[in-house]
């Protein structure tokens, strides 16, 4: 065994078979103090190496070979430089789909799945046909996520970038809904004609002076365009909140993320607004993270489980 230098991939030799490879590229994200070192190693691992969990019991001892241990060495130093395992891949699973990421799109993260749970928590019936309105659709995974739910609905996302718009156009494809979403480049709604039955959205909700004091992993490597919500972290709120009454139909809801702390700033906006907080949803760490909101007489079926 050669005495390596963190980052130079001297520890991965082409004769390690995958198990060795694994647990070496663990013990290096450990040594550089990364706390989620042995997840980091072995999704790296797995996917550079065109390995299954049952491919790594069945197969552990067979040499990686010098291709394989370039890519996962490569990686590691990536990894190790503060680059996040999802930058590094280039995709990501959300709502057990995959996702193709580039530079304009965020890392979607499991607390945004809660959007698509309180979507389909309205219990609208699945086989109907509905237009979706996705408002800052990065990635694509909200949108996608829900076409894949509600096989006849068709959905439109919309967003700033046009970067985004073609990697998550290439996320609907990839994930069969693509000939029911259409994408285009805009301003929120501004030029938009409803009715649509449900607006969803994830949108930059970081207060701009906040940003500095993201992780590094957030702060360098997501889209600031998807972060920066202004001076408070409300200006796409007021944006959305202004626009949505016009754009949903009766009847319909808007499923919105927001900041662990702005549930009470989502209600003062509504009030200002035509519509109404109707429901908050938790995540995992039973945070206020999504809430939903309809026309003042509407209501969220089964609210109490929002």
């Amino acid at each position: 065994m050669t005495n390596a230098r963190p980052g130079t991939g001297e520890d991965l030799t082409p004769d390690l078979g995958p198990v060795q490879a694994l647990a070496r590229a663990s013990a290096r994200l450990a040594g550089r103090g990364i706390e989620t070192a042995a997840l980091d190693a072995r999704i790296l691992t797995l996917d550079l190496l065109g390995l299954s969990a049952v491919d790594l019991a069945l197969r552990g001892e067979v040499p990686i070979g010098a291709e394989g241990a370039a890519r996962l060495a490569q990686a590691l130093t990536r990894r190790e430089a503060g680059e996040p395992v999802a930058r590094i891949l280039g995709s990501w699973e959300f709502w057990g789909l995959p996702f193709r990421l580039s530079p304009a799109t965020l890392v979607p993260r499991p607390d945004t799945e809660t959007v698509v749970e309180a979507a389909l928590a309205l219990d609208l019936a699945r086989d109907a046909p509905r237009r979706l309105l996705d408002l800052g659709t990065g990635s694509g995974c909200l949108l996608v996520a829900l076409l894949a739910e509600w096989p006849r609905a068709t959905g439109l996302g919309l967003d700033r970038s046009h970067e985004a718009l073609l990697t998550a156009r290439d996320n609907a494809v990839r994930n069969g809904v693509g000939a029911r979403a259409l994408f285009v480049q805009g301003d929120w709604g501004t030029a938009l004609r409803g009715p649509f039955e449900v607006i969803v959205s994830n949108p930059p909700y970081i207060a701009a002076p906040a940003i500095a004091g993201l992780a590094e992993e957030v702060r360098v490597h997501d889209p600031r365009l998807a972060l920066d919500g202004g001076a408070d972290g409300l200006d796409a709120y007021r944006a959305i909140l202004g626009q949505a009454p016009e754009l949903l139909a009766p009847g319909g809801h808007l499923v919105v993320e927001m900041g662990f702390d702005q549930e009470g700033a989502l209600h003062a906006l509504a009030k200002q607004s035509a519509l109404e907080v109707i429901g908050v949803r938790r995540d995992l760490a039973g945070h206020p993270r999504v809430a939903v909101l309809g026309h003042g007489r509407a209501r969220a079926p089964d609210s109490s489980s929002f």
